[in-house]
């Protein structure tokens, strides 16, 4: 969490991992990749790292991914809502919406 919030000049908390069981799978000693569900206030987002040890510690960079299943931002910026709901239910059948903390 330190290296994020002094890469962005944030202040977020951690709240949930993404497919950790799978990430760590092989054991501290190799390279793994860890999904991050961060909010700061009102925003949440999911952010992919890639954690690699080193001789004395670890390594830790953030993975640019092609667009994944589960969005980076878990709300989308008023504005946008509507045209964001047509662009999903052009691609899916149906989409359910979850309401957390007063976001979706």
């Amino acid at each position: 969490m330190a290296w994020i919030n002094r890469e962005r000049g944030a202040n977020f908390r951690l709240t949930g991992l993404v497919d950790a069981e799978e990430a760590i799978r092989g054991g501290m000693e190799q390279a793994m990749e860890l999904g991050l569900v961060l909010c700061d206030g009102e925003l949440c987002q999911r952010q992919q790292v890639r954690i690699e040890p080193t001789g004395h510690g670890f390594s830790i960079s953030a993975v640019e991914t092609e667009e994944a299943p589960i969005p980076p931002l878990l709300d989308p910026p008023p504005g946008v809502r509507a045209s964001w709901l047509d662009d999903q239910l052009e691609k899916h059948d149906f989409i359910a919406l979850l309401f957390y903390r007063g976001l979706w």
